[in-house]
């Protein structure tokens, strides 16, 4: 990962055909624009690549995961189960709607622990939120189960697993709704954006008004649309939308480049007993964007990381344990409830209890994983150069 590794000439023709017409905005200027619709292309392009029968684009995958809670029906007081490592995104739209993120350990698929889930259950739960991280994901089928069990939505942040599978379907295809980001570092990208996808026709079509203000988009002008519900200008532009237009034609080569480096990768760090690696569920098929490995113990884990700083090699490599933007210990915007403006007291009485909760299965996998970015344009004598570099600090670290 990402596609802004290999851009060229197809996202820049993409690109020329919106700015020749000068039509920037999805909606409207029909006479103007020519035929070139390019959303409409790349919401078509999605459902025929990844399977699904609807998608709407957004202007972000936060708004993505936002769009869909809202037209899920999710709002205030509703509880959300979600993993103690994701992005701050995932919170962030939970708390958006006026929902209650309730935070719960991931195992060793760095993703929510089934289990765990089951025990968080209240009367409040509405939705568990499963967070495909670093390009693999959660047991879909214990967790459509659990769902199925207690009336739940499943609701998939698949944005950053796309090209992912879990039994021959797309990851953010399973659930009753799921959704990708195409920012700048994801898989495919369109610098900004993001995608609701869902078989449920209700969900895309309230999804596809909330993301235009509530414009029922049912007649010829625009101007003259209906509003049944209120909504938010959550929507995706047509120059984002041609970029991603041509990133998605290339996708099955990102992701053969991305698998092979990664296998490449891999052989080096299985030639040492110590080192394990993330579990995919049985019937998963991993993008391949991160090589997630693990050390016996955390002080041995952390000393690798300190050493791949001091050699100047550590870029590329990530410590989620100790990230800003990607697990719970470090979250402490968030669990002391720091917001620019009011809360609910409900919500705000949840982030506080996260201050004393404790994610000790959580800490004893984050604590020993590292991820390792790949990248689509390693060349054979960098992934050995690369491969070598980290065997050697590995053993070091372990003599």
């Amino acid at each position: 990962m990402p596609g802004f590794e290999l851009f060229g000439d197809e996202e820049r023709k993409e690109v020329n055909d919106v700015l020749e017409t000068g039509i920037l905005m999805r909606y409207g200027f029909d006479g103007p624009r020519k035929g070139i619709w390019k959303a409409q292309e790349l919401e078509k392009a999605i459902t025929e690549t990844f399977g699904c029968q609807y998608a709407q684009l957004t202007s972000s995958g936060t708004a993505a995961l936002t769009t869909a809670m809202v037209a899920l029906g999710i709002g205030v007081g509703d509880e959300v189960i979600m993993p103690a490592f994701t992005f701050v995104a995932s919170f962030e739209a939970v708390l958006s709607v006026g929902a209650i993120p309730v935070l719960v350990d991931v195992d060793d698929t760095l993703t929510l622990r089934p289990d765990a889930v089951k025990n968080a259950i209240t009367s409040k739960t509405k939705c568990v939120m499963p967070v495909h991280m670093c390009g693999s994901m959660a047991d879909l089928d214990a967790l459509s189960a659990i769902c199925a069990e207690h009336q739940l939505i499943l609701l998939e942040d698949a944005c950053q697993s796309i090209g992912g599978t879990y039994k021959g379907k797309a990851l953010g295809t399973i659930g009753h709704a799921g959704t990708f980001s195409f920012d700048f570092v994801k898989m495919i990208t369109c610098a900004e954006g993001g995608v609701v996808m869902t078989n449920d026709q209700s969900v895309y079509t309230k999804a596809d008004g909330y993301t235009d203000h509530g414009h029922d988009h049912l007649g010829v002008d625009r101007g003259a649309d209906l509003h049944p519900f209120i909504g938010y200008n959550f929507r995706i532009s047509e120059l984002h939308a041609a970029v991603g237009l041509a990133q998605i034609k290339k996708l099955n080569t990102f992701l053969a480049l991305q698998t092979k480096n990664n296998h490449a990768l891999k052989a080096y760090l299985e030639t040492i007993p110590e080192v394990s690696f993330r579990r995919v569920p049985d019937g998963g098929v991993d993008s391949c964007s991160f090589l997630s490995w693990f050390l016996p113990t955390a002080e041995q884990t952390q000393a690798v990381v300190q050493e791949l700083k001091a050699q100047g090699i550590l870029a590329g490599n990530f410590y989620w344990y100790a990230n800003n933007w990607h697990y719970i210990s470090k979250w402490d915007h968030l669990k002391q409830a720091t917001t620019l403006s009011r809360i609910s007291a409900e919500q705000e009485a949840a982030l506080l209890k996260l201050q004393t909760t404790q994610f000790n299965d959580s800490d004893a996998i984050m604590s020993r994983c590292i991820s390792t970015a790949i990248s689509l344009v390693w060349t054979e004598a960098q992934i050995r150069d690369k491969g070598l570099k980290l065997v050697e600090v590995i053993k070091k670290v372990l003599a």
